[in-house]
């Protein structure tokens, strides 16, 4: 039984190779983050080793050890620092050792099972010399050996190794979809699964492990807190921030960019409260504060702020100086101009914890 939920285009796309035993040696399964790439990769990998007639069955000795990762045929390749104890820092890219190591496997036989599958995550995080390693395995393919390859952007990866691949494209799932699978298949009460479906862009797998942590959604509503707090704060305080945002993106990009993202959806949510789109908004918890909020700007503001924060993270994905690409920003963002927004704390609020 396939297990990832509302990528029927791609399943059919993978049961038809598996029927007409046309199976590609290499497919690169392209998505955002969460979206169910590597749910549909294990899938893959149980049903090229299943030992029923129907695979993916879920239940064979088979398919269970796949989905518990004790498989000895199949292996995942990441960032992962492959039992290296003296290795103290984690790695930024997929090593050509790695890829070596795949290559050496390769030319052994399946020990256990009848395929070996060899699934990348994060391919765009390989690093040039590993890149050119795998190429040289993808262009020779052996028999009973699968790669899939795993990433939230193929122009990150060289298009030599993309045409080496059949391409799988996994879209995110419509917001009713998500909540759906979170009422039936999780529990999930309403409202949170309402709001869980709006926050996760389409992405189930965000939504399923936000809804079974409740730290993250905690954790949000800091960051939108504290997103408030700069909105209302002098030049000072937000060129303090900038510098603060600046540091953390020199340890971790990711988690400024997810700083960006926030930002981005709640001023999107802002313009479409202005122009009687309230339905659609992302924090559907917040609807009050934001409505309260968007008497405060004109269109063009929260407009013209849109692209600021859009540009500002493309700026840094160009490798742009972050200190600078943040202070500015922090000086795009717009004045209030009718209405007094900075008593946030006590606007009233629906407590979807």
């Amino acid at each position: 039984m396939w297990q990832v939920i509302g990528q029927n285009r791609a399943v059919s796309l993978l049961q038809r190779s598996l029927e007409m035993d046309s199976l590609a040696h290499a497919y690169l399964f392209i998505g955002p983050a969460h979206v169910g790439k590597m749910t549909l990769a294990l899938n893959l990998a149980q049903a090229l080793n299943c030992e029923a007639a129907e695979p993916p069955c879920g239940e064979c000795a088979s398919c269970q050890k796949i989905s518990s990762a004790k498989h000895a045929d199949i292996q995942i390749i990441g960032l992962s620092r492959d039992g290296d104890s003296l290795e103290t820092t984690p790695r930024m890219e997929i090593s050509i050792d790695q890829i070596r190591q795949v290559q050496h496997s390769v030319s052994l036989p399946p020990f256990e099972g009848k395929h070996k599958v060899f699934i990348i995550d994060g391919a765009e995080l390989l690093s040039i010399e590993a890149a050119n390693c795998l190429l040289k395995t993808l262009e020779e393919p052996v028999g009973k050996v699968a790669f899939i390859l795993l990433t939230t952007n193929e122009r990150l990866l060289p298009a030599t190794v993309v045409s080496r691949c059949q391409r799988v494209e996994l879209l995110p799932l419509a917001v009713t979809e998500v909540e759906a699978a979170l009422n039936r298949g999780w529990g999930i009460e309403p409202q949170k699964a309402k709001l869980l479906a709006r926050l996760s862009h389409g992405c189930l797998g965000w939504a399923v492990a936000t809804a079974l942590d409740q730290h993250l959604l905690e954790q949000r509503a800091e960051r939108l807190d504290e997103l408030l707090d700069i909105i209302t704060a002098d030049c000072e305080e937000r060129f303090a921030y900038a510098a603060q945002l600046a540091t953390r993106f020199n340890q971790n990009r990711g988690l400024v960019q997810e700083r960006l993202d926030l930002w981005l959806d709640w001023w999107r949510d802002l313009m479409l409260v202005k122009v009687g789109l309230s339905d659609t908004i992302t924090n559907v918890d917040r609807l009050v504060m934001l409505t309260d909020m968007a008497r405060g700007y004109s269109l063009a503001q929260i407009k013209s702020f849109i692209d600021s924060i859009r540009a500002a993270g493309k700026q840094l994905k160009q490798n742009a100086n972050p200190r600078l690409v943040l202070e500015v920003l922090m000086l795009s963002v717009p004045e209030v101009e009718r209405h007094d927004v900075g008593n946030h704390a006590a606007q009233v609020e629906v407590n979807y914890g």
